[in-house]
């Protein structure tokens, strides 16, 4: 059983517990639909909300915000 996570443990990754909500459920939806066998898969692995979770916390997601995508499409 994985250890829970405290809202402490993203503090350095994001400037918001909502933009966390936002890409880690983003996440969770692309690993789910990427499952082949679903519910099936749950039962056996871990949830694709904790799969999410611990992909940001190893800092293998990453998001752009609205400013940073307007500049970045403006040069």
């Amino acid at each position: 059983m994985p250890a829970p996570f405290s809202v402490d443990d993203f503090a350095d990754k994001f400037d918001s517990l909502y933009r966390l909500v936002i890409v880690a459920s983003r996440r969770a939806n692309q690993i789910s639909k990427n499952e082949a066998h679903g519910f099936a898969q749950v039962l056996h692995g871990e949830k694709s909300t904790v799969q999410a979770l611990d992909e940001v916390l190893a800092g293998k997601i990453s998001y752009v915000s609205g400013d940073q995508e307007d500049e970045d499409f403006l040069n």
